[in-house]
């Protein structure tokens, strides 16, 4: 496995994340740690989640997933195997929301607890919080890095102008800065993350870690109606953004790479991702070990140029 650096942190990371927001939701505890032992043993060690998961499920309150990948760690032999990402700010219920300073330390000892580890490898802001200025939160994001319970921080959801804003600051005042990025970007969301994200990250040396790869599924191709979603937990919420002209456009050439290539839709959609300038590593979800043999598969597929240029084509956004 050819591991990438991530910023300019020490961390190294696989070229693909695999994403735990399913971890103690779609997948169980059981079927949880199953596909993360299948994961490290196929050599990838990145793993991204948030103390927000799954607070969305009726009887959840967060910290389900972190929980789940907790009790796998506790197992033993693996921890110095994996880069452990986790983030803060979402709203958690109760006021536990945002990214004062005494939110974050509140938050990094309930995470660090679930996951039963001294130290998070990779702690990020989950979005901005714009009622709280930047030079505390990146502060408090500091001294945890200097009491050794965090050793990178990154950021998640930020806009170009405030990830600027942010960078400079860290420079400034001599503070830790953030290492990755954090975006939406997949082959349907692509304006917001090219049009500005991308030259600045490159131009800073920031790792991205994409999320969404797979559009929550969509680009897989098993969501071509409002019949398709309505029969998903989660395909209900990809029908109104990605059934129209332009998501049906990009399913066919995804189909007809596909066919080509002898591989699956959701197969060539993370290879894109992965092939994309300033990509470190696109983050997805796989709920079976069927759907993660399939992930590991799309990192050995390798696009040709009439299939990047097929692809670019299909999903322009004009």
């Amino acid at each position: 496995m050819q591991l990438r650096p991530l910023g300019q942190s020490p961390l190294k990371v696989s070229p693909l994340c695999l994403g735990g927001n399913v971890f103690g939701w779609t997948a169980d505890e059981k079927t949880s740690f199953s596909l993360l032992d299948a994961w490290v043993d196929a050599g990838f060690n990145f793993i991204d989640t948030a103390d927000v998961y799954s607070t969305w499920v009726p009887g959840h309150v967060g910290g389900e997933s972190e929980t789940v990948i907790g009790r796998w760690l506790a197992q033993g032999g693996r921890r110095d195997r994996v880069v452990i990402a986790t983030k803060v700010g979402m709203d958690m219920g109760q006021g536990r929301v945002g990214l004062k300073p005494a939110r974050i330390r509140e938050a990094v000892e309930q995470s660090l607890r679930r996951l039963q580890v001294d130290c998070i490898d990779l702690y990020q802001a989950h979005k901005d919080d714009e009622d709280t200025p930047l030079e505390e939160t990146l502060e408090a994001f500091g001294a945890l890095v200097k009491q050794g319970k965090v050793r990178a921080i990154g950021a998640s959801n930020y806009g170009a102008a405030r990830l600027s804003q942010a960078l400079e600051a860290s420079r400034r005042l001599g503070l830790p800065r953030y290492e990755s990025l954090q975006p939406l970007y997949n082959l349907y969301d692509r304006a917001a993350f090219e049009k500005e994200l991308r030259p600045l990250c490159q131009g800073e040396g920031i790792g991205v870690i994409s999320f969404h790869a797979l559009a929550a599924g969509f680009l897989t191709g098993k969501y071509r109606s409002e019949a398709d979603a309505g029969a998903s937990v989660r395909g209900a919420s990809t029908t109104k953004k990605y059934l129209n002209e332009r998501g049906l456009r990009i399913l066919s050439a995804l189909d007809e790479v596909a066919a080509r290539a002898g591989c699956k839709p959701g197969q060539v959609a993370v290879a894109w991702a992965m092939a994309q300038p300033g990509i470190t590593a696109p983050i997805a979800s796989a709920t079976s070990l069927p759907q993660l043999q399939e992930l590991l598969a799309a990192t050995r597929l390798k696009l040709d140029d009439e299939a990047l240029q097929r692809l670019d084509a299909a999903s322009r956004e004009d």
